[in-house]
């Protein structure tokens, strides 16, 4: 059983930053490709980011390349997403995922994911 507990959402202006962290618990935290995601009101979750077991590989959503960046510390069982450069359209509650093992693809496609954390609201101001 792994339990994820996003952190670092507020409120930021347009053009700003953020860098939400998912800390994970148990002790496998390194067999596990770690992706995030965001949910808009009224629409579906999206792929934002994964980052494969030992962090040497990423994948991206299109529209938050260059703008984003996902890594990864397994010494601290935590999963970290930078974003720069926000547009009020990325409003959303951001969440973390956890698939064992898996592919960077399988998560952009939200397969094999087995744990999720409860979220975290990012809201940008216009």
């Amino acid at each position: 059983q792994v339990q994820l507990v996003e952190s670092g959402g507020g409120l930021v202006e347009a053009g700003g930053s953020l860098r939400l962290s998912c800390a994970a618990s148990g002790r496998t935290f390194s067999s596990y490709t770690m992706g995030w995601f965001r949910q808009a009101p009224g629409k579906e979750r999206e792929f934002v980011a994964a980052i494969s077991l030992n962090g040497g590989s990423t994948k991206y959503a299109d529209s938050v390349k260059g703008r984003f960046t996902i890594s990864r510390d397994n010494a601290k069982n935590t999963v970290y997403l930078q974003m720069n450069s926000l547009k009020p359209e990325e409003t959303a509650v951001y969440y973390c995922a956890a698939a064992y093992g898996g592919t960077l693809t399988a998560m952009t496609m939200m397969r094999g994911i087995m744990y999720w954390g409860q979220g975290t609201q990012v809201t940008v101001s216009s």
